[in-house]
């Protein structure tokens, strides 16, 4: 901008004063496009893993697709520390937090023996193994190829994984090892791309640092955590919590963790791991409201979604560079391209062959300690343990750390056989993925049905007791109706069918009016009428209730109790059921469940006429619309519960 005598301002083309100031305005919009592609990629992969019934592992169509894209001629480069800060802390986080810490606690043993002791194993071993496959390459790089392909990858895992019924003791086995080993496999791969760089190397200061930063990742991790809960509660006892801002603040906890953890020299993987389960445990999530819970969850839904989907991208963006790379590798070594594959296929049967090593381990460790507790000892089964074995795959992590190794660009030196190294790592990622798609369906058809159903039979007992306390309250709500109105006979008015609905939202209102001395269930004795009596809150209460409002509440509660019973009837008779009658039971619930969608259609069918006939606006539209949603959803969830029909 130029100004004239006058002092008016004249527009001028800027690129003429700045000539870098289109390129900077092209870089950006060719940026912003780039991830607009992607997220495109990310909702095509879904629809194509629908149309193909959950056949094909989603990991595996998200990396076709990347190739695909880089074919057509779009490049994107993977900076390995910008990469492991923006995806891993959120993932790790929102992995950390599905983990349960009971299991956490049984399998805690086995957990962090094949979340650090295996890796360590696995890298000097597989070292070894692969310096015997490739005399060439030294030791220290052996170790550091070794070192990169130790961690499993939790997003894979989980990816692959998801909507398979898989046995609960297994996932979680699975969780927790991916949870820890990325930290302990970036440690070892450090110590050894030093040694190969540097040649020196020492025993005792590799161990004085891989405590150092392990456990001070742990610490930084749970103090950030215990930090931002105190914070929470203040301001949830101020009444000053909000929703929205709630849900962000948690969204840049793991970043904050990550950070923090990193700029003291420690592991932010274990930071953000630790952080999530010191944040549960701290009962900030019990405390949140109820909206923003459901919120949260949705919002967490979508960023692993995304954040998963682009992990793959990336990888499959990256590989037809990768090929190009491996072929020119093989024509300067006089080689032929098959011979990587087979290369590439030894080391992955190495690792599988030390997976494999490390879980009979583990299960010789369970049967040793179930010997001397005098405690019962359940055995994994062959299928479970290949199961676990080809779970073990190698995904981002691995990548951005081979691509993290130097190239020696600006005088620096480079990290030796650097190439190869990053070819042989990314076959290794491939054939993980594919023989993990493959396997796990075929590993899953042996394993035991009852192994699957544990975790349905637990549930059942939950709701079983749930439904048990709910009567007790219904219960108390009807006796209390009852003797205070004494003289309301014992049949209550019938209600007219047209207005069964606000009877029932009436008596829904009278229950919750209903005060309770002891938490929800205890119901004091009614005051006589036109004396208030004071609540546990110290407030007054109103008049006794008339007769008519103590029929229509016993009315209600009858109807509910009724509800319930049957529930719990139905709940009962679950474990007592033979196959035969199970799988007709699951063939009527899914029958129901499909004819209560077909209703909810109709209801919106319906609704739809009358915004377009103008009975009703769209605010009315979007509250009766989103009962209707809160109704398909728990639906939706009710027949995710049913196992599937053979």
């Amino acid at each position: 901008m130029c100004w004239t005598p006058d002092g008016t301002a004249l527009i001028q083309d800027q690129s003429l004063l700045h000539p870098w100031a289109d390129t900077a305005k092209q870089a950006a919009m060719l940026t912003v496009q780039t991830i607009l592609l992607l997220l495109w990629l990310a909702a095509l992969s879904s629809l194509v893993a629908t149309a193909c019934r959950q056949k094909v592992p989603q990991p595996i169509i998200l990396i076709v697709l990347g190739v695909g894209a880089a074919l057509c001629g779009l490049h994107i480069g993977i900076r390995p520390e910008l990469f492991m800060f923006v995806f891993l802390p959120p993932l790790l986080f929102a992995d950390a937090f599905r983990m349960p810490l009971r299991e956490f606690r049984e399998m805690r043993r086995a957990i962090l023996f094949l979340a650090f002791g295996l890796v360590i194993l696995n890298t000097i071993v597989c070292g070894y193994i692969i310096h015997w496959i490739l005399p060439v390459f030294s030791l220290p790089v052996c170790f550091t190829l070794a070192a990169a392909l130790s961690p499993t990858d939790t997003v894979a895992v989980s990816s692959l994984l998801q909507g398979r019924r898989v046995p609960g003791r297994l996932l979680q086995l699975l969780s927790g090892e991916a949870l820890f080993n990325d930290a302990s496999g970036l440690v070892c791969f450090r110590f050894a791309m030093a040694d190969a760089m540097t040649g020196e190397f020492s025993y005792r200061q590799a161990f004085g640092t891989f405590i150092l930063v392990a456990f001070g990742g742990l610490f930084i991790g749970a103090f950030v955590a215990w930090v931002a809960s105190r914070i929470n509660h203040e301001l949830i006892r101020r009444r000053l919590d909000e929703a929205r801002s709630q849900i962000v603040l948690v969204l840049l906890l793991p970043f904050a963790m990550y950070a923090a953890a990193e700029a003291a020299g420690c592991s932010g993987i274990l930071a953000a791991v630790a952080g999530c389960m010191v944040l549960k445990l701290s009962g900030s999530v019990e405390e949140a409201a109820t909206m923003t819970r459901l919120q949260a969850n949705t919002v967490w839904n979508i960023i692993s979604y995304v954040f998963n989907a682009l992990i793959f991208l990336f990888l499959g963006l990256q590989l037809p560079s990768l090929v190009v790379s491996a072929r020119d590798l093989a024509h300067a070594h006089h080689a032929a391209f098959w011979q990587y594959g087979v290369l590439v296929l030894e080391v992955y049967g190495a690792m599988l062959i030390m997976r494999l090593f490390g879980l009979l381990l583990c299960e010789a460790g369970r049967w040793a300690g179930a010997r001397l507790n005098h405690m019962p000892y359940e055995r994994t089964g062959f299928a479970a343990n290949m199961l676990l074995t080809l779970a073990g795959v190698r995904g981002a992590v691995t990548l951005a750390a081979v691509l993290s190794l130097p190239m020696g660009l600006d005088g620096a030196a480079a990290f030796p056989a650097r190439e190869s190294v990053v070819v042989i790592a990314t076959g290794v990622i491939i054939l993980s993925l594919i023989c993990a798609g493959v396997g796990i369906p075929f590993c899953l058809r042996f394993i035991p049905p009852e192994l699957v159903d544990k975790n349905a039979q637990e549930e059942n007992l939950a709701r079983q007791k749930l439904i048990r306390a709910a009567l007790g309250v219904l219960r108390k709500v009807h006796d209390a109706a009852v003797l205070e109105a004494p003289s309301a006979g014992l049949v209550a008015p019938a209600i007219p069918a047209a207005s069964a609905t606000s009877a029932a939202t009436q008596g829904a209102s009278a229950q919750l009016a209903v005060p309770q001395a002891e938490g929800a269930s205890a119901t004091p004795a009614a005051a006589p009428a036109g004396h208030a009596t004071s609540d546990t809150a110290g407030a007054p209460c109103p008049p006794g209730p008339s007769e008519a409002d103590c029929l229509l509440r016993r009315e209600v509660s009858d109807r509910l109790i009724q509800l319930y019973e049957s529930r719990l009837d139905e709940e009962d008779a679950t474990p007592r059921i033979g196959l035969e009658d199970r799988r007709s039971a699951v063939r009527h619930a899914r029958l129901e469940l499909a004819l209560r969608l077909q209703v909810l259609r109709m209801e919106r069918q319906v609704m739809h006429q009358m915004v377009t006939r103008r009975e009703i606006n769209d605010q009315t539209e979007w509250k009766l619309q989103q009962e209707l949603d809160y109704e398909e959803q728990v639906i939706r969830y009710q027949s995710l519960r049913l196992p599937r029909e053979e």
